[in-house]
């Protein structure tokens, strides 16, 4: 069953290990939770190298589906707590989803009280 509530979905890309911070703001702001994928970096600043090999630094992935009213707040607390308005800490950008399936709490929050 498909909601009919507008939603958003973050997308934040931190260094390994400052997902934490990030899911925490999050649900400090509105969310109510997320998912999170590891995965390597590759723009300018991951260029480092260790006794001359490449190093591919280590990133977090934080996807976040948030009703679209609350998304503008929860992305100023991710930026904030994970210092995304300085160089290298990280990136994050919203997207807009057009249909959202399976937030079961959501339909039926009878459902989750069981």
């Amino acid at each position: 069953m498909e909601l009919d509530i507008p939603f958003d979905l973050i997308v934040t890309v931190v260094d390994k290990g400052n997902c934490e911070a990030i899911i925490t703001a999050s649900k400090a702001a509105g969310a109510e939770g997320g998912t999170i994928i590891p995965g390597r970096g590759t723009g300018i600043r991951e260029n480092k190298k260790l006794w001359g090999i490449p190093i591919e630094p280590e990133k977090d992935i934080v996807l976040t589906i948030v009703p679209s009213d609350k998304s503008r707040a929860i992305l100023e607390a991710i930026v904030r707590e994970g210092e995304l308005n300085q160089p290298g800490k990280g990136i994050a950008f919203v997207l807009e989803l057009k249909t959202v399936a399976g937030i079961w709490h959501l339909i039926n929050p009878e459902a989750v009280a069981d």
